[in-house]
């Protein structure tokens, strides 16, 4: 498969992953057409103004931005495919360090109207394959779907470009901070809750909150809160930890739990994450 292999079908539509060579536009629009939309889904009224994705990124590309991992969001309406939902994250060859970490811009859009165009300042870490998004100290740019759209959502990439030094001093800040034991289980507890909601209500969850501390791999078993932080995350959605609940009938029924795949709930769970790390650094820092 060299390069670019592509992730097992998503239950929100189609994806790809790349860990070397940037993907092709034929990759892409194998798997994410959505991204090459350059009109509205008939549903939108005339002042609804389309931002083709493609547009956007070839503007980026030519800046030295290059696509690793789009996916897009399925729909059951026929026609709509070519319109939904889509995610794409860019990563600068020339904005990587030395720990193997990339600053990345997270790409959000849609032009059937279900989401404005959105820009958010992420981050990569290869020895994972691990995506995260930063947290709301960051600053996401949203663009309506109307007026001079193409233009404002170029000079918004260029924006959050500008956050690339200071997510990357965030990072260093999280690294230079040593957790104790317990430090770290409230983190996966916060992680946990996030993640099953539901345990609020007295509902069981397949797998405890120290689930979400175990490292996936040795360079993983550090103690600072950058590496905390980045397992707690990639187990809270990637999910593949195998558990047990107790049905409303009493029988123990064993249960894996599931990748978290929705662009939405995916968004919403990697910032929480970054949130809660903040917090934790203040927290550290005030002691």
């Amino acid at each position: 498969m060299g390069y670019h292999h592509y992730m097992r079908g998503m239950s929100n539509g189609g994806s790809i992953f790349s860990r070397g060579e940037p993907l092709t536009n034929a990759e892409l629009h194998a798997r994410v057409p959505s991204i090459f939309a350059t009109e509205a889904h008939e549903s939108r009224s005339a002042r609804f103004a389309p931002v083709p994705t493609i547009t956007v990124l070839d503007g980026l590309r030519a800046e030295g931005f290059e696509p690793f991992f789009a996916q897009q969001a399925r729909t059951r309406i026929e026609g709509k495919a070519e319109f939904t939902k889509h995610m794409l994250r860019l990563r600068h060859r020339g904005i990587v360090n030395e720990a193997g970490e990339a600053f990345e811009i997270v790409l959000v859009n849609a032009n059937d109207g279900t989401s404005a165009y959105q820009m958010i300042p992420g981050f990569f870490r290869f020895v994972c394959a691990n995506g995260l998004m930063a947290g709301e100290t960051f600053e996401e740019v949203k663009v309506r779907h109307s007026g001079n759209a193409i233009g404002e959502v170029i000079e918004g990439a260029y924006r959050v470009l500008e956050d690339a030094p200071r997510v990357a001093d965030q990072v260093q800040r999280f690294k230079s901070i040593r957790l104790q034991d317990r430090e770290r289980e409230i983190l996966a507890e916060a992680a946990h809750s996030l993640r099953f909601p539901a345990t609020a209500e007295g509902k069981a969850a397949p797998i405890d909150p120290p689930a979400l501390l175990r490292p996936r791999r040795s360079e993983d078993r550090a103690t600072d809160l950058w590496t905390a932080f980045n397992v707690v995350q990639e187990n809270t959605l990637r999910g593949g930890m195998r558990g047990r609940i107790e049905t409303d009938s009493g029988f123990i029924r064993r249960q894996t739990v599931r990748e978290v795949t929705g662009i939405d709930q995916s968004r919403a769970l990697n910032r929480a994450l970054w949130m809660l790390t903040e917090r934790m650094a203040e927290l550290k820092s005030a002691a």
